[in-house]
């Protein structure tokens, strides 16, 4: 979870020219919500363990995945290393 907020806080950082202490504060603020979230992962690993995978929750769409996948196919980059 925090690789979700934390990429896209360090990316506004550094291509909206956002103070990084601001952005750091909004991550802080975040925590409790991490937090809870990590609780809710580590419960369904719980039961996939004890009832196998179609017990695991399906709270969100593979949109990431697939648009990665089709990023990586693609001939120029948006930003260069």
């Amino acid at each position: 979870m925090y690789e979700a907020v934390g990429g896209p806080a360090t990316a506004a950082v550094r291509l909206l020219g956002l103070d990084p202490f601001e952005a750091t504060a909004v991550l802080a603020r975040l925590a409790p919500d991490l937090d809870r979230v990590a609780g809710q992962a580590v419960a369904a690993a719980t039961q996939a363990l004890e009832r196998g995978t179609d017990a695991l929750p399906a709270a969100s769409a593979p949109l990431l995945d697939i648009a990665a996948e089709q990023h990586a196919s693609w001939p120029v980059r948006l930003f260069a290393s």
